[in-house]
């Protein structure tokens, strides 16, 4: 018969139980009652003391219990930080939230969980992704976010960091997918960057994961090393025509209020010679309205007089002079020092004059009341 099987002559050898085979459970207050025994014992009592012994041993447990008490409340007491926000479960189950400063809670009954929602943290993926013109492009992308709801990233769904880090190699391989190798590669990197933080929004909003991105950044996109030589070689070429617009743009910019500049002088000078065409002519036209008079007075003094100072004019304007003589034989005269002045000026113009200008006509009309005789001289001449 086995160590533990009842019987053995009305003995029951269970170790389990005490007495008989039909005694049931201990009650409470008997149980209760050995245990006040035992720790009586414990702080200087037995069984067989006398009553102010068991007077002392119910202090000392007394004095047991409001020790524990006061290691339990102590236990409870914890600091929140000022960037941290505190979960408390009471049971196992989600309570409240706490903000920063001292608490207390009740230990083995309220746990709490701090939360970091100040502190900006930086997810990293990359990898290889196929773009939309069939071709491999290895992708490095980081996403900065922080926590902004910190019951729903804990309590949401099991893993809100690993969530983010699928949802974003998720939504970089769609943009990536819909897009250029030239456009990830060069000029569309910041379009690949709008968009991607667009869809990963899209993507992590239904899960609400209690987080908040704050910045997305395209870290590298370059080829596979077995291309990348001639890759470079195609970006070196597009770097320099680029390079080639911009000086291009640049002088034109440079150029070009100089040429308005020259444009609006040249349309000055213009307007000028207008003005004074046009008051040269209304100059001439009052002349010969007062020289009307006179040539109807004596036509033939007038002529003379306007001959005269006609040739005066043409014959001032050069260097030549013609002597006519009698026998016929016409003598050239030479004024060297008018020559050698109007070299020098020549030469002084073209140092001071560094651009082109519009040559206006000289003056070259004498005034009638100046430089012909008066009409009363005339007259006189012809009565005498």
């Amino acid at each position: 018969m086995a160590w533990n099987e009842p019987g053995n002559n009305g003995k029951n050898n269970d170790p389990w139980k005490q007495g008989g085979r039909n005694q049931g459970p201990p009650d409470l207050d008997e149980v209760l009652r050995n245990l006040s025994k035992k720790l009586g014992g414990i702080f200087g009592g037995n069984n067989n003391s006398s009553p102010s012994e068991s007077n002392g041993g119910a202090a000392g447990l007394v004095f047991v219990l409001l020790a524990l008490a006061l290691v339990w409340a102590g236990s409870g007491i914890y600091t929140i930080k000022e960037s941290e926000r505190a979960l408390v479960l009471r049971l196992g189950q989600y309570s409240h939230e706490e903000m920063p400063g001292l608490r207390w809670k009740p230990t083995f009954i309220d746990e709490v969980i701090k939360v970091d929602v100040s502190s900006v943290e930086t997810l990293k993926t990359d990898g290889f992704m196929l773009t939309q013109d069939q071709n491999l492009v290895r992708v490095t992308f980081e996403v900065q976010y922080r926590i902004a709801d910190p019951r729903l990233y804990k309590f949401s769904v099991t893993d809100a960091d690993n969530s983010l880090r699928q949802a974003t190699d998720a939504a970089l391989r769609y943009v990536v997918g819909h897009s250029l190798m030239d456009d990830v590669l060069t000029k569309g990197r910041e379009l690949v960057r709008q968009n991607t933080r667009v869809e990963l929004e899209n993507i992590i909003k239904p899960y609400n994961l209690g987080l908040q991105i704050v910045d997305v950044n395209f870290r590298d996109a370059r080829p596979p090393e077995e291309v990348k030589d001639s890759f470079d070689d195609a970006i070196a070429a597009q770097e320099d025509e680029q390079r080639y617009i911009q000086e291009a743009q640049a002088y034109a910019r440079a150029k070009e209020p100089e040429a308005r500049g020259r444009v609006n002088r040249v349309m000055q000078e213009a307007e000028a010679y207008k003005q004074q065409s046009q008051l040269k002519a209304q100059g001439e036209v009052a002349r010969f309205e007062k020289l009307l008079p006179e040539y109807i007075a004596s036509p033939q003094v007038t002529r003379e007089r306007l001959y005269l100072e006609t040739m005066e004019q043409v014959y001032g304007n050069t260097s030549k002079v013609l002597v006519d003589v009698k026998n016929g034989n016409n003598m050239m005269y030479l004024p060297l020092d008018k020559m050698m002045n109007q070299s020098e000026g020549a030469a002084s113009a073209s140092q001071t004059s560094a651009e082109p200008r519009m040559a206006l006509p000289e003056n070259r009309t004498t005034d009638v009341r100046s430089s012909s005789p008066r009409p009363d001289s005339g007259r006189g001449g012809r009565g005498n």
